[in-house]
C-alpha cells in the first residue's frame, strides 16, 4: 500500500482524499479528508523522520544508529524539510560557514569538519 499522495498527472497540483474505505467491513465514508504534507515523504525519508523524532532530534545519535556521518545526517534533514517545503531554496546553503559554525559549537569534531569539507557533499 502506497502512502504517497499522487499529483495530478494533467495539472500537476496535489491530489485530495474524497473515500475511505474499511478493508474488512467494506464501510465507506466519502468527504474532502485533509492530509499533512508528511504523507508526501517517501517511506526512506518517513522512516528516517520516525527516528529523528525517536532520538529527540539526537543527530549523534542518530549518526551511531544509522552508522552515517554528522553531514550526512544534517543532508537528509535538510532534504526531508526542502521536501515538505520547509526550507527555503531562496537561502543559499554556505558549506564553510556551517560546517565552522558548527565546529565552534563543539557539535562536530576537527576530524568530522575535515571530512566534510572533502566529502564536497550538500550539509
Amino acid at each position: 500500500m502506497s502512502h504517497n499522495l499522487p499529483k495530478c498527472p494533467i495539472c500537476g497540483k496535489e491530489m485530495i482524499i474524497r473515500k475511505l474505505e474499511c478493508p474488512d467491513c467494506k464501510i465507506t465514508i466519502e468527504g474532502e479528508f485533509w492530509v499533512s504534507r508528511l504523507a508526501s515523504l517517501s517511506k526512506e525519508e518517513m522512516e528516517f523522520l520516525e527516528l529523528f523524532l525517536k532520538t529527540r532530534g539526537n543527530v549523534r545519535e542518530m549518526e551511531r544508529i544509522l552508522k552515517i556521518s554528522y553531514p550526512t545526517v544534517r543532508s537528509k534533514l535538510d532534504n526531508i524539510l526542502k521536501n515538505l517545503g520547509l526550507l527555503s531554496e531562496e537561502e543559499p546553503k554556505d558549506k564553510i560557514r556551517w560546517i565552522i559554525d558548527k565546529l565552534e559549537k563543539g557539535e562536530i569534531t576537527v576530524q568530522e569538519a575535515l571530512k566534510a569539507l572533502e566529502e564536497d557533499k550538500d550539509v
